[in-house]
């Protein structure tokens, strides 16, 4: 299809797509003119609340993680998390000389790199041009990059040129990447408040597991307890997963499978460090009693090609704000779809990320989160219609917005 064509194309749905732009009919493409990190906010804001006493939170709550051998890090993650913000994710704009702006949003630390690094490079380039620009920076930053920030900061900017791209077109991102493969996505809920994640209608639980093995033997009981008490909250169809976040050891993943085993664990994830390749193989090779998934700390197709040749995962869960953006993911996803693994992204439920699962096959389910308890009704009125959330036998579903690129739903700040 030429450029101009797609410039041409019409809207699938007149209601979703904003009034013609006066260049659609152009012949030349457009041109980034600006690139810079900004803050945004809801268009419109729920309102702020106290959560209840006793909601669960991964920065207010114990949850076992690589630091929990150390005892003065391993009450709460925000005790050894980088507190300066310009180490936390980012928000890029990108505008171009037709006055479209892409927003993209990538991984820690990223920004210092987009604004230090990567703006001169994308100056005055073509926006549709995003095989180009991603290859581009990820040559410019091999020297320092290839996992991590750097790929963070690439994937900010890479979801910034879908969404420029899809805004263009007066088109969904996900209709860009082929359309809908499903008519909308089951759902599971991540998080411990499990009582009020059945309630709401949630199906499929994913527990953040609280211990360890600096926990020894009560700590595994607790685990044990915390899957036994959600297992009686769903019911014997419902699916349980657990976040193991890189605390693990192989021969304490095992005993814990074991110990699961009676209460029927979808799977496992992250059980280990990412770059313990190999003892994922092991570990798939050692448990029969449910799956052994991660990918949420890798990076590029590179990264997912190692844990391929290893054996490691049953399932992938890439991050798209961390992996390298939407243009890597879906290079990751074919890699995973020649041999019949399907990708489950982490965060799937993200207003960027969940266009990648409607357009692909083998990504069957979106991860979600609710707001804490104890808020007022709005607040939950407000996450059903922000999500598009319905509800179904598998529980409850998501779908992408059919605005043109990811449909975000913020204005800048500054």
């Amino acid at each position: 299809m030429l450029r101009r064509d797609l410039f041409r194309m019409a809207p699938a749905a007149a209601l979703a797509t904003p009034a013609a732009l006066p260049f659609q009919n152009e012949r030349t493409g457009l041109k980034i003119t600006g690139v810079r990190l900004v803050r945004t906010r809801p268009k419109r804001p729920v309102p702020s609340y106290t959560p209840a006493p006793g909601s669960w939170s991964t920065g207010r709550v114990e949850v076992a993680n690589p630091m929990s051998i150390y005892p003065e890090y391993k009450a709460m993650r925000s005790l050894f998390m980088a507190s300066d913000p310009a180490m936390g994710g980012f928000t890029v704009e990108i505008t171009t000389d037709k006055g479209i702006k892409g927003y993209g949003q990538g991984g820690p630390g990223g920004g210092m790199v987009v604004e230090k690094h990567f703006t001169k490079l994308l100056l005055n380039e073509d926006p549709f041009n995003i095989e180009r620009l991603w290859d581009i920076l990820w040559r410019s930053s091999l020297s320092y990059g290839q996992k991590g920030i750097a790929i963070n900061a690439i994937s900010g900017v890479d979801l910034a040129l879908w969404d420029i791209v899809g805004k263009a077109a007066g088109m969904p991102v996900y209709k860009l990447l082929g359309g809908s493969t499903k008519p909308r996505i089951p759902a599971y809920c991540t998080g411990n408040d499990l009582e009020q994640h059945v309630e709401f209608g949630y199906k499929m639980l994913k527990l953040a597991i609280p211990h360890g093995p600096a926990d020894g033997r009560e700590g595994m009981r607790k685990n044990v307890e915390l899957v036994k008490r959600t297992r009686s909250l769903l019911g014997p169809d419902g699916e349980i997963m657990l976040d193991c976040w890189m605390a693990w050891t192989e021969r304490y993943t095992i005993e814990m499978a074991e110990m699961f085993a009676p209460y029927r664990v979808y799977w496992m994830e992250e059980c280990l460090q990412p770059y313990d390749y190999e003892g994922f193989g092991r570990l798939r090779k050692a448990i029969q009693s449910t799956r052994i998934v991660t990918g949420e700390h890798e990076y590029t197709r590179y990264g997912f090609r190692r844990l391929l040749e290893t054996e490691g995962a049953e399932i992938w869960q890439p991050d798209i704000h961390w992996c390298g953006g939407l243009t890597e993911l879906r290079r990751i996803g074919g890699l995973a779809a020649a041999y019949d693994i399907p990708v489950i992204p982490h965060g799937g439920g993200a207003r960027d990320s969940v266009h990648y699962i409607m357009a692909t096959t083998h990504s069957p389910w979106a991860e979600m989160f609710m707001p804490a308890p104890g808020g007022p009704k709005e607040v939950y009125q407000r996450y059903e219609e922000d999500n598009q959330l319905t509800r179904g036998p598998e529980g409850i579903y998501t779908r992408p917005s059919d605005q043109p690129g990811f449909g975000w739903d913020f204005e800048v700040v500054s």
